[in-house]
């Protein structure tokens, strides 16, 4: 996923807990060789999140372990939990912080949109329409 400028005309303001962004910065790096499209799409949204402290963090944001509510171009909206790779499993609505799905939600806040350019080079909008908060330790888990 390349993320493209949104209608007016610049990617949407994401925020991210400092101790949250510290782990999928270190994830990227780790993933640097093994999976560099994968490393690089998560780095990108980190290089350009508003990073706050964690007791700063405002309700209401996709964090790890959210579970968002969204909608990707005119489909049915869908709930998916952002989790860390290891514990991804789409059956269970758990999606990995490295797919793009994953990476797009990041951050967001509902109401938000973000749209990239899918492999085959369609372009795709992915809107957030709510996010429940994440569970006390789902940040920590893993």
């Amino acid at each position: 996923m390349t993320a493209t400028k949104t209608r007016a005309g610049r990617l949407p303001a994401i925020t991210i807990a400092r101790s949250e962004h510290a782990r999928l910065s270190n994830l990227a790096d780790m993933l640097a060789e093994r999976d560099p499209q994968a490393a690089e799409l998560l780095a990108a949204e980190l290089d350009r999140a508003k990073i706050v402290d964690d007791a700063r963090m405002a309700p209401g944001i996709v964090r790890m372990g959210s579970v968002a509510e969204f909608r990707i171009d005119d489909e049915a909206p869908q709930s998916a939990e952002l989790v860390f790779p290891k514990d991804a499993d789409i059956s269970r609505q758990r999606i990995s912080v490295l797919t793009p799905v994953g990476a797009a939600l990041l951050g967001m806040s509902a109401g938000q949109s973000i749209e990239w350019a899918a492999r085959d080079g369609k372009g795709r909008r992915l809107s957030v329409i709510a996010v429940h908060e994440a569970a006390p330790d789902a940040a920590r888990a893993s």
